[in-house]
């Protein structure tokens, strides 16, 4: 292994983001290399800070490009991250890089690393390319080091995975086995379509199911454009658009609004996103579609407000109704229309499955994605000594269904987005979710398509440590406090291949056991290589 390591750093395609997230960036990158220093090694950045743009990072693919025709093809290679980050700005380097390659973040809920280096890491997985991975709270800990070490002697860092077990070393119940099987050829028979609002949000390479393998489950992609989501916007009504508004307040949802629709969410803002969400149905229902997908970050995020609150309104069976154009038939009635944030296919194909599992098990079918954003250990029955239960920080901008949240409706509050991520404003759906045990998945791509499933519970914590957990990410978006079954932090992290990840509520433990066991089987018969994470009595 030459020397000289080189540190390079992908960034958000946003210049505020950057802008904002570039002093955390610049502490872990000098951690980092200090560690490597210490070990005797020369390390350098590959690419120089920009004084007029305020940051370091590497912030197009046109960029990444540029940087990497300077970078020697062999040398030790590390990504560090501290924010979010578009692997396409880096893909391309990576994968035609000769040289070792190992992926850090640090452990910190402040901006989304952790999701950055592991949609990193999942991409990496799905384009073949070899690496290590490593995270740390403040990279002197014996974990990292120890994986650093290893990792600058040239070999590839290895992780405990014995919680991942093959769906072979399990006999499945008969009726989860025959529910499981008989839905799976109901889909490969009857089809489904997946409408996808402009395929490929934020750099997500890993979020990209190939058509061929998709169609091998019974699912095929409608592709749709934004700018036909935004014109069929201004054909909605106000009067329509007021009409859903005011269903939410008399469900007891709070608006939190204000004069400056620069820094406030205003009811103007609040129109356009009920807008967003009527023409959003009548779109899925003139193609038919059985799950949608909204990009929203890049094009849509400059012309309306964020689609944060019709993605969660999509994924609540009960919902402000809407109807067809002119006719007045009520469009997916009674029925959630499952909606994966920023066009996760990989997620999108687990919530339509999801969906008619639950359903037909009897359960509250409503599911979503969430962020691996962060997680701490906590005395979670208020005992003072011992090391605590991990509990993790699920947290994402949209998606989530008011039925997962504590007091459902009147539980949400919707608070305006971030500014540099969301320029035009809008709000989410602001809550905490309910107590509860809950099935959690993925699936990715790695070869073929594989699925990763695990039981976990949802627990409720005191209303100061949730406040806390809020301050030290983004208090504007809902978050689920989780505790997965039999799968540690480290586990977890080295195993999981997305940024994120995929729930769904069961009644009880023994309705969590059968709805994972059913959707193992249908998984399998789908054709998707299922592992199961953790303790599952089978």
């Amino acid at each position: 292994m030459s020397d000289t390591v080189i540190v390079i750093a992908s960034g958000d395609l946003r210049l505020a983001a950057n802008q904002m997230c570039w002093p955390a960036q610049v502490r872990v990158e000098e951690a980092v290399m200090n560690a490597i220093r210490r070990e005797g090694r020369e390390v350098r950045r590959g690419h120089a800070c920009d004084p007029e743009k305020g940051h370091g990072f590497i912030d197009s693919q046109k960029r990444g490009m540029e940087v990497f025709r300077d970078i020697p093809p062999e040398a030790p290679l590390v990504v560090v991250e501290a924010v979010w980050q578009y692997t396409h700005h880096i893909l391309h380097g990576l994968y035609t890089h000769g040289g070792p390659i190992l992926t850090v973040a640090n452990w910190s809920g402040e901006w989304p690393g952790l999701v950055g280096m592991l949609n990193l890491n999942a991409s990496l997985t799905k384009a073949g390319v070899a690496y290590s991975t490593l995270w740390s709270e403040d990279f002197t800990d014996e974990f990292f080091l120890s994986g650093l070490r290893q990792w600058l002697a040239g070999e590839a860092v290895r992780h405990d995975l014995s919680h991942v077990h093959p769906l072979k070393e399990f006999r499945l119940p008969v009726a989860a086995e025959e529910r499981g099987g008989r839905l799976a050829r109901e889909l490969g028979r009857d089809k489904a379509i997946m409408g996808i609002f402009d395929e490929g949000c934020m750099g997500m390479y890993n979020a990209i199911i190939p058509d061929e393998l998709l169609h091998a489950t019974g699912v095929f992609k409608e592709r749709l454009s934004q700018s036909a989501l935004f014109a069929e916007m201004q054909q909605v009504r106000d009067e329509e658009a007021l009409a859903v508004r005011k269903w939410l307040d008399r469900k007891g949802m709070r608006f939190m609004t204000g004069p400056n629709p620069e820094t406030d969410l205003t009811d103007g803002q609040i129109l356009g996103q009920c807008k967003m969400y009527i023409a959003a149905l009548r779109i899925a229902d003139d193609f038919g579609c059985d799950t949608i997908g909204i990009q929203y970050q890049q094009g849509l995020k400059d012309l309306a407000p964020a689609s944060d609150l019709a993605e969660g309104l999509l994924n609540n069976v009960d919902r402000p109704p809407v109807e067809a154009r002119g006719n007045g038939r009520v469009l997916y009635e009674g029925r959630a229309l499952p909606h994966f944030n920023e066009v996760d296919e990989c997620a999108g194909l687990d919530a339509l499955a999801t969906n008619r599992i639950w359903t037909e098990l009897g359960y509250d079918p409503e599911c979503t994605l969430h962020d691996v954003r962060y997680g701490e250990r906590y005395h979670v029955n208020g005992v003072p000594s011992g090391p605590g239960e991990f509990v993790w920080l699920f947290e994402i901008s949209g998606a989530v269904p008011p039925a997962h949240l504590m007091g459902g409706y009147a539980g949400a509050v919707s608070e305006r987005q971030p500014p540099m991520y969301f320029r035009l404003g809008g709000g989410g759906i602001k809550g905490v979710s309910k107590p509860g045990e809950m099935v959690w998945s993925r699936i990715f791509v790695d070869g073929g398509l594989k699925a990763d499933l695990g039981r976990g519970r949802a627990i409720e914590l005191p209303l100061e440590e949730t406040e806390r957990r809020w301050r030290i990410t983004t208090p504007q978006w809902p978050m689920m406090h989780a505790v997965l079954d039999g799968v540690t932090r480290d586990q977890m992290m080295a195993r999981h291949k997305a940024n994120h990840v995929l729930v769904a509520y069961a009644p009880d433990a023994q309705g969590a056991d059968l709805a994972l066991a059913t959707k193992a089987a249908m998984f399998r018969e789908m054709g998707i290589e299922v592992s199961i994470c953790g303790t599952f009595a089978g």
